[in-house]
């Protein structure tokens, strides 16, 4: 495997070196927000989260590529990776595991992703924590050059990055989750259409509605309330996706239009245009929350959750109206996690689990019960 000296360079001027892998970059740079996420595993979901489209990703854990990757755990339509760029400490150039079809450099050399290995990443991270998340450049250019693009890459604040991963037309999901992934698969409790608004949806989320037997059909971001309520479904959901939530106005639209005329779930992104559309305002986190273990109470059974998530904005609760409810808090630093109203509530975590736990499944069932008039299973 082919490799040469490559470094990170922050725009604040701090520089990190290491080895290229992956996609060969050439003589250009690779620009984008650099951010962190503490999964021990799950590396092939965030390679192909959309939620993760402009951004350069630090692995935590100190190895990563040892189990490989396969055609099961993509979550992009198309299997394809979304990040800008890849970061680790150790990258293993043996896949060890009974489901693997590929190295991890093989994949990313397939898919044009560049990546560097051989970085610090726990000082990186550490820096990114003290200062908070901010653009970077990698690649075999020399640092002054490398900073020179991290400053001059577009802030993720009023960035829509939703036009670049949502579907370009409309589509029916049927395809349930493989067998022994599939918890809810035996609680199939309706048959009803969900109309799912695709800002970036991950796969698994549209599993976990056809394992409750649900009927799927995918809309792209700019589709119109109009034509959403046109296909006759049973509720809306809004999915996950990248950017800041405020730049994405269209669909901040729809989903105010929606509101009151058919139930609403959200996650994640989804979360804050459901918070937008009701009138409250959104800012950026210092670094995001982005992992497996992160933990939120429930505020109205004070149950606290392990939540998988991926986010670096979150919604001001001091600013949603009185018809709002909050209903989860993170409980690292208090930020909104979840709210309610008469015929909508989001999340902001992922109760889909891929990857990460499943002790918030049981929100898919909830809203799947609530507009079949079946009563939900108790948590």
């Amino acid at each position: 495997m082919p490799s040469r000296p490559g470094r990170l360079c922050l725009a604040d001027g701090s520089v990190f070196e290491g080895a290229t892998f992956g996609a060969d970059f050439g003589s250009n740079a690779v620009t984008g927000e650099v951010v962190f996420t503490t999964g021990m595993t799950g590396y092939q979901e965030v390679l192909t989260d959309p939620s993760f489209a402009g951004q350069i990703v630090t692995m935590t854990a100190p190895m990563i590529g040892n189990t490989g990757t396969n055609d099961l755990d993509p979550e992009a339509r198309g299997d394809r990776p979304h990040v800008a760029g890849f970061l680790m400490r150790e990258a293993s150039v043996v896949a060890s595991s009974w489901r693997a079809t590929e190295t991890l450099h093989a994949y990313l050399s397939r898919h044009g992703v560049s990546a560097l290995t051989g970085i610090d990443t726990r000082r990186l991270t550490r820096h990114l924590r003290e200062v908070g998340s901010q653009n970077g450049a990698f690649g075999a250019l020399d640092a002054a050059t490398l900073v020179d693009h991290a400053k001059s890459a577009p802030n993720m604040e009023g960035l829509d990055l939703v036009r670049g991963v949502s579907c370009e037309q409309a589509y029916t999901f049927d395809v349930a989750s493989p067998d022994g992934f599939g918890v809810l698969a035996d609680t199939r409790v309706a048959s009803v259409h969900v109309v799912a608004l695709d800002l970036g949806i991950k796969r698994n989320i549209l599993r976990s509605f056809v394992d409750l037997g649900c009927k799927v059909t995918v809309v792209p971001a700019t589709t119109s309330a109009q034509e959403i309520l046109s296909r006759r479904p049973d509720g809306v959901f809004i999915s996950n996706g990248p950017g800041d939530p405020a730049a994405v106005t269209y669909a901040i639209d729809t989903v105010r239009e929606l509101l009151g005329k058919t139930p609403l779930f959200g996650i994640c992104l989804g979360h804050q245009l459901l918070a937008l559309a009701l009138g409250a305002k959104t800012y950026k986190l210092k670094f995001g929350h982005r992992g497996l273990n992160q933990p939120v109470v429930d505020l109205a059974t004070r149950r606290v959750e392990i939540t998988s998530q991926n986010h670096g904005f979150a919604v001001d609760s001091d600013t949603l109206p009185n018809t709002a409810r909050p209903t989860y808090a993170h409980l690292n630093d208090g930020t909104s996690e979840g709210l309610e109203t008469e015929q909508a509530f989001s999340v902001q975590f992922h109760p889909e689990a891929a990857a990460g736990p499943h002790d918030t499944l049981h929100l898919f069932e909830r809203f799947v019960s609530s507009i079949s008039g079946e009563t939900r299973r108790s948590a």
